[in-house]
């Protein structure tokens, strides 16, 4: 069957089950657009080619599904990066599409052309510059499979107009095999041997649950893990909602931004099961002195992560799901010989009895099916007070930026988050700032009429920098005041949502019911003191050790 390059775009994203894509048109993908046109899948519109990347990426996390984008070339392309790096720190399964100058025109400095596979080398797990409308096909079957396999990422697909209407014969690509990419998937015998005979003999052990459980729909196994063990379960940020928070074995997220409980146990444990987590530097602050009497077990689908912040003993290089399944059953055939192991008593963070981020999520926690509800967040103060506070109870159920830390990622996640799941509530927590970063996003959800609410709350600062500057600068504080305050409401009205207020606690409950109830788009602004920090935020080298000695 003869098809132009830009039909087999949408005939190849047809057979790998898309059905939303998130974009924005230009020339260099005027045929794209044409062809997309008689498929069934859903274009979604967007108001700036970074809230695309950022909604796939949502769609991707809510779904378990590859998210896709599609930009033009040049500034299109260019808009998209910060997208793709949050994708990338995050491992987000996500395949970007944008469009290119003609093959002739490459490297004349033509209008709009951007050297996007350059740029982008950096913060993709992989990338194409597609120069034959022959290989596209295989390409974007490649790309999808890159994506979603091994480590999940962001893969970018550039293509010149003039392959998108170069004429050939299309058949779909129905198996992929990369000779120079073969994902491990299964452990090695002798390190699960290992760790087997450490997990058996641990008289206080730790699990950490780091986004890679998340990816590799591990949850299960890892319940079963702790159950078996009386194993204490932790968390970096990543993986929130792996676990479920109400469990008596759950301690919450560790590290600087984490609770002293879960540092406290990291310290004292005598056996670290660490499973698809990178050991950032906001999880461990001081390598040499992070779980400093532990052996230290971990498994990662990529063995770049393994050993490269952390020492440790036992490396499982392999598929979290897969691994964990072969260390539940040898664990299962030893059950007389399993010591149990101590479990550490759960400890809270108290929640300040005043209106502020950890006091309405914990309002809100007991207002909503926990199974049915999405929680995104930006980036600041709002961002670890949510973290800490907002029992999460199932997977998937937590969106937002841990790596880059980028703002303004929450809104847009959300419509991507809604788009993918549009039976579920979805809320999107932001403050005063993060909002403003990607508030165009707006008017995608008003075109797409979706019913997800927005929290913001507004204290007319940059909470987090400001309260950095309040530990570390003598309380001099700079450029991070608003002088002039943003009226939410009229910005609700604008774009077609319903605004609301809460400016104590007394009307909390009922507003937020109403808001939650009524199926439509809403915006509602809570006010919150400015100078009340809820919970210490240290940095750099003092976090573990201040969270332990006190």
């Amino acid at each position: 069957m003869q098809l132009n390059g830009a039909d087999i775009v949408i005939k190849s994203l047809e057979s790998q089950g898309v059905d939303t894509i998130f974009g924005y048109p230009g020339g260099a993908v005027l045929e794209i657009y044409d062809s997309l046109k008689k498929s069934n899948i859903k274009h979604v519109l967007v108001r700036n080619e970074q809230g695309g990347a950022h909604a796939a990426s949502g769609y991707a996390r809510a779904t378990g599904k590859v998210g896709v984008c599609l930009a033009t070339s040049g500034p299109g392309a260019t808009n998209l990066v910060t997208g793709i790096a949050t994708a990338y720190m995050d491992s987000v399964p996500l395949v970007a599409f944008t469009g290119q100058v003609a093959r002739s025109m490459i490297g004349t400095d033509a209008f709009q052309e951007i050297d996007i596979t350059g740029i982008t080398a950096p913060i993709t797990k992989h990338n194409y510059l597609v120069q034959k409308v022959e290989d596209l096909a295989q390409i974007i079957a490649e790309a999808f499979y890159i994506a979603s396999t091994g480590r999940p990422g962001p893969v970018l697909i550039d293509i010149p107009r003039d392959v998108a209407q170069a004429m050939t014969d299309y058949e779909p690509i129905k198996d992929v095999d990369i000779r120079s990419y073969k994902p491990t998937i299964n452990g090695h015998g002798g390190m699960i041997k290992k760790a087997v005979k450490e997990i058996s003999q641990a008289e206080k052990m730790v699990i950490c649950v780091g986004g890679g459980v998340l990816a590799a729909n591990a949850a299960a196994e890892v319940q079963q893990l702790a159950k078996m063990k009386n194993a204490t379960v932790v968390s970096t940020m990543m993986g929130l909602s792996a676990y479920p928070d109400q469990a008596e074995e759950f301690l919450g997220m560790l590290g600087t931004y984490g609770n002293a409980g879960a540092n406290m146990a990291i310290q004292d444990c005598d056996c670290l099961l660490a499973i698809g987590m990178r050991f950032d530097d906001r999880v461990i602050s001081v390598p040499d002195k992070f779980a400093p009497k532990a052996k230290i077990i971990h498994i990662d689908v990529d063995p770049a992560e393994i050993g490269k912040n952390v020492d440790v003993d036992i490396p499982i290089v392999g598929d979290a799901k897969a691994v964990l399944a072969e260390i539940n059953d040898n664990l299962e055939q030893k059950k007389e010989q399993l010591v149990q192991s101590v479990r550490y008593p759960k400890q809270g963070i108290p929640v300040p009895d005043t209106l502020n981020v950890p006091w309405v999520m914990r309002l809100i926690a007991g207002m909503v099916d926990a199974e049915k509800t999405i929680v995104t967040t930006d980036v600041g103060q709002h961002q670890v007070w949510t973290a800490n506070s907002y029992p999460f109870q199932h997977p998937r159920k937590f969106i937002s930026s841990g790596g880059l830390g980028t703002m303004g990622y929450g809104i847009p996640a959300a419509v991507g988050a809604q788009m993918g799941c549009p039976d579920n509530l979805v809320l999107a927590v932001t403050g005063d700032g993060s909002f403003q970063m990607c508030m165009h996003e707006l008017g995608t959800i008003m075109e797409q009429n979706l019913p997800l609410k927005i929290l913001v709350f507004n204290n007319n600062a940059l909470g987090m920098v400001r309260q950095l500057q309040y530990h570390y600068v003598g309380e001099r504080y700079n450029a991070v005041h608003f002088e002039r305050s943003v009226d939410f409401m009229k910005l609700a009205e604008a774009y077609g949502a319903k605004g609301y207020q809460i400016n104590n606690q007394e009307e909390a409950p009922s507003i937020l019911r109403e808001a939650f109830d009524n199926g439509v788009f809403s915006i509602v602004e809570i006010a919150i003191d400015v100078d009340d920090l809820c919970l210490p935020i240290v940095l750099g080298g003092h976090g573990i050790d201040d969270m332990v000695t006190g």
